[in-house]
C-alpha cells in the first residue's frame, strides 16, 4: 500500500495523528491528481460518533473508512472530504498489494478497512472510482453470501466484483455484484464500510442503505457491513 502510494506520487503528511494515545500509526496522505477521476477536495471535516457520522452521508461528501482513534481505544473518529458532486462508477476489490500503484494510477479510492480484518485470512480491500457524468453510475449493489445468491445475481445481469472479500479464511465466500442499467435507481453517490454497529441504524435513518450480510460471514473477524447511498 505504501509503496503503492508513493510510486503513483501520494504525499504523506509528517503527523502521527494516534502519537500518544497507544494506538497505530495513523498518517494522512493526499493527491494532486490529473485523471478525470480526480475530483478536487473543497472542505474537511470529522464525524465522532455514529450519529454524526450518519448525518454526514450526504451528497458530496465522502467518508475515509480508516479510524483515526485505531487501536486507541477512544471513540471512533472518521475524516470526510467534501467535493464536487460525483457518482460511484467502477468497483474493484484486491487480495494483496501488488496492483495497488496500478489502481491509484487510474483514479480508484480504497476503502481503507480490510473486509478479512481478525479473520486470519488475506487482506483485502474494496476500491471505487468515482465520475462528474451520472450517466456512468452504478445504481444497485448487492452482496453474495452463498451459490444460491450468486447464480441469482448472474441470471439478473449483475456484474461480480471478482476478489472473495472472505479470501482464505474458513468463512463462505463473500461477493460483491453491482448493476448500472437499471435506471429505477438513484445513481450511487456514497460508498463506504462500517463496523460501528451503532451507526447501522443511524444510517438507515440518515436513509443510507445498508446491506445487512455481514463481509465477514461464518468466521471470528469484525462484523463488517457495506452501505451506500
Amino acid at each position: 500500500m505504501i509503496q503503492g502510494l508513493i510510486t503513483e506520487g501520494n504525499h504523506k503528511t509528517e503527523k502521527d495523528l494516534n502519537k500518544g494515545a497507544g494506538g497505530s500509526d495513523v498518517f494522512l496522505w493526499f493527491l494532486k491528481g490529473s485523471t478525470e477521476y480526480d475530483v478536487p477536495i473543497v472542505e474537511l471535516a470529522v464525524s465522532t460518533n455514529a450519529a454524526e457520522d450518519a448525518k454526514m452521508a450526504q451528497p458530496q461528501w465522502e467518508r475515509s473508512t480508516c479510524d483515526l482513534n485505531r487501536r486507541a481505544e477512544g471513540r471512533w473518529i472518521y475524516l470526510w472530504m467534501k467535493e464536487r458532486q460525483t457518482y460511484v462508477c467502477d468497483i474493484q476489490a484486491t487480495n494483496n498489494p501488488s496492483s495497488d500503484a496500478s489502481l491509484f494510477r487510474q483514479g480508484y479510492t480504497r476503502i481503507d478497512e480490510d473486509t478479512n480484518r481478525e479473520a486470519g485470512g488475506s487482506d483485502v480491500f474494496i476500491w471505487y472510482r468515482q465520475s462528474t457524468d451520472e450517466k456512468k453510475a452504478i445504481r444497485d449493489l448487492q452482496v453474495s453470501t452463498d451459490q444460491a445468491s450468486e447464480r441469482s445475481y448472474g441470471n439478473q445481469n449483475y456484474e461480480q466484483v471478482r476478489i472473495n472479500l472472505n479470501e482464505a479464511t474458513k468463512g463462505t465466500p463473500v461477493y460483491l455484484w453491482y448493476k448500472k442499467t437499471d435506471c429505477s435507481q438513484k445513481p450511487i453517490k456514497l460508498l463506504t464500510v462500517i463496523l460501528n454497529m451503532d451507526a447501522v441504524s443511524a444510517y438507515r435513518r440518515a436513509d443510507i442503505n445498508v446491506i445487512e450480510k455481514n463481509l465477514n460471514t461464518n468466521n471470528d473477524g469484525m462484523k463488517e457491513f457495506v452501505c451506500y447511498g
